[in-house]
């Protein structure tokens, strides 16, 4: 074949983003299953090939022996490579079974007996990447991605000693060396001191609210839920359609003079979701002993605990806990990225016993390989060591943010929390957060609307959240002067006659 057709035939895309040897097995497979290779037919040496396409040798042989060892090609000695004889076949078309006539598919509304996707919840526009200023949930920063000391976790977890550790179905069992390391290193931190067989490793936080729900929750079941609260954290309790009781929460956390009779209540004492308010020690104190006395059971959402930057670093709640009436449940996730789902449960032997039992009906367990590697992340001091470098980084956006606040915005009302990546505002009495939203929008600006924090949001609504994970700090200033723009729309809209 003439040089020009090889060239043509193994064109590699250009924006392509990939390795070249695997973009060059990509294209050399495409032309195999499009027949434009046929059995049997000979390819260029790789000497030949990778001269023609201006590639190492080392990245042609590369490619060409994966494509040998999968049955692609066929390497024969001192002749060649060549398309095999019978290379593997590609998946089969579907067969075409309508043999005519009228079709009645089912009514799927009425056959789905639980629906959530138009419950209130977080959430952001799929374009939104393309906001220069998005201070939203879920979103995070690449450059605070500890990328050299997660990939040295990887590959150790990938080295033949370590196989035996993670390749193993563990069918209802955790990975024993991250049970290991959230024991001894995390929970401590908390003054949480918990046996192994109280511990369960789930993937994410969210998983710890959905078999918790399974478990202790029914129709008739009186959970007590802060207002505002995480709306995540509810839409996942709803699907047992227990009795949410709203306790309201202030500068200090729940209302101890709001708490009604209760079977349990979901807390987040530590950076209260949305408010960032702390539990206060006396709180505490109280609620613990008001557990035991009214026979109720706290659910502990301790998220975001270890990002303290300033004042006392309050211990979990679950550590005063003597009567064992506090559930806690801890995340991975927020720790180094929403896309990383690991958390835990710590709680009674007899109740982990049956969670664990429960989440193998689920999903067996969470992936061994993350878990394994996580492990290894923990233990050699990675993630103490990021934690601090996350601190340093949200602490510097929490203060631009606040005098970005005080300065375009000065009306708003916010309390500075000491931790945490979030703050929670409240502005005029006149705004209605959803508006604002839209407007922002338009600006290049995302915000997290308030009404979804609430059960039964005021109205007009004119709280909302500003979350600082995944916008620098040099950005913070210019979106919240993008933000007042935003609000002055507003107000103009309002001045004018109708």
């Amino acid at each position: 074949m003439p040089d020009q057709f090889w060239i043509h035939l193994f064109a590699l895309p250009r924006d392509s983003t990939l390795p070249l040897q695997v973009q060059l097995r990509s294209v050399v497979l495409n032309a195999i299953h499009e027949e434009r290779l046929l059995p049997g037919a000979a390819l260029p040496s790789s000497r030949d090939l990778a001269k023609l396409l201006g590639l190492s040798r080392n990245t042609v042989s590369a490619a060409y022996e994966q494509l040998v060892d999968s049955g692609y090609l066929a390497a024969r000695p001192r002749a060649g490579v060549f398309v095999a004889d019978a290379p593997p076949a590609q998946p089969g078309q579907p067969v075409n079974l309508d043999v005519g006539g009228g079709h009645r598919p089912p009514h799927w509304s009425r056959r789905m007996l639980r629906k959530l996707a138009d419950r209130p919840t977080l959430s952001k526009p799929e374009d939104w990447r393309g906001y220069p200023y998005p201070f939203v949930y879920g979103h995070y920063d690449p450059q605070q991605f500890p990328v050299e000391d997660f990939r040295e976790c990887c590959v150790r977890s990938l080295a033949r000693s370590q196989l035996p550790d993670w390749t193993p179905d563990f069918e209802q069992e955790d990975v024993p060396a991250l049970v290991e390391q959230i024991r001894t290193r995390l929970l401590p931190k908390r003054g949480v001191h918990a046996q192994k067989n109280e511990i369960l490793v789930t993937v994410g936080a969210q998983q710890c609210f959905h078999l918790l729900a399974e478990l202790l929750l029914e129709e008739n079941t009186r959970l007590g839920f802060e207002e505002p609260g995480y709306p995540h954290a509810r839409n996942t309790f709803s699907l047992r359609e227990p009795r949410f009781l709203r306790v309201p929460v202030d500068g200090d956390g729940v209302r101890m003079d709001r708490l009604p009779p209760l079977d349990y209540l979901f807390v987040t004492p530590s950076h209260q979701s949305p408010t960032t308010a702390t539990l206060s020690l006396e709180r505490r104190r109280r609620l613990l002993e008001r557990a035991e006395q009214d026979d109720f059971v706290l659910i502990e959402d301790d998220y975001e605990a270890e990002n303290i930057y300033t004042g006392e670093v309050m211990p979990a709640l679950k550590s005063v806990d003597r009567a064992g009436r506090v559930i806690y449940v801890g995340s991975l996730s927020k720790s180094l990225s929403p896309a990383v789902r690991l958390g835990y449960i710590v709680a009674p032997s007899q109740v982990i016993t049956e969670l664990r039992a429960l989440r193998h009906a689920m999903v067996r367990h969470p992936s061994a390989f993350l878990q394994h590697a996580y492990a290894l992340f923990i233990s050699l001091g990675h993630h103490e060591a990021h934690a601090r470098r996350v601190n340093l980084v949200m602490a510097e956006r929490m203060q631009r943010c606040a005098q970005a606040l005080r300065k375009h915005l000065p009306a708003f009302r916010f309390e500075l929390p000491g931790g945490g990546a979030s703050i929670w505002v409240e502005g005029p009495s006149w705004l209605d957060c959803n508006q604002l939203a839209a407007a922002a929008r338009r600006h290049g600006v995302l915000i997290e609307p308030g009404d979804v924090f609430f059960a039964e949001p005021p109205f007009p609504c004119p709280y909302f959240r500003l979350r600082l994970s995944s916008i620098t700090a040099e950005q913070i200033g210019a979106g919240l002067q993008a933000l007042a723009r935003a609000v002055d729309e507003l107000v103009a809209g309002r001045k004018r006659p109708a």
